[in-house]
């Protein structure tokens, strides 16, 4: 899996171009296929960057393989969002690269927390198992977000 990592890049995305548009649309169209729409909170490209988040992609030359984004919630307390890797490219280390860029951007801009929501069912398990690998712990919800049966919540430290 090493030799695999070697070409990953991640670059942050100044504007959505039509790689990261197309792969945040896949991503929210997984999610909403699996979620009710009361209790889907994925984001379009458009809504990201409105909202002042960074969103990164992870490329292997120019094929991009995934994306994440971190969302400003407060002074010092972020949100990760949009994480999503294509499915031909899971298993090699692309989530935990994303996760690991996303704690080092927190860091740099000042933050002390990251938090994310993700689904509580089944098709969500390999990402909570992921995001616990990376420190994160359940916690109750943020911002604004509410107890859900579909939900789960997550944070840790930067």
């Amino acid at each position: 899996m090493d030799a695999l990592k070697l070409s990953f890049r991640i670059d942050p995305v100044v504007a959505p171009t039509c790689d990261v548009v197309d792969l945040i649309t896949r991503h929210a169209d997984m999610m909403q296929a699996q979620t009710p729409s009361e209790s889907c909170h994925v984001m379009s490209a458009d809504e990201l960057f409105a909202a002042g988040a960074q969103v990164f992609a992870l490329r292997d030359g120019d094929e991009m393989l995934g994306i994440a984004a971190l969302k400003p919630l407060e002074a010092t307390h972020g949100e990760l969002k949009s994480m999503h890797t294509r499915v031909e490219a899971r298993g090699r280390g692309v989530g935990s690269a994303l996760v690991k860029r996303i704690v080092l951007e927190a860091s740099h801009l000042g933050l002390t927390r990251i938090s994310l929501e993700t689904g509580s069912e089944a098709p969500f398990a390999a990402a909570r198992r992921l995001y616990q690998r990376e420190g994160f712990r359940y916690c109750a919800p943020f911002a604004d977000y509410v107890d859900d049966p579909l939900s789960v919540f997550m944070t840790r430290t930067v």
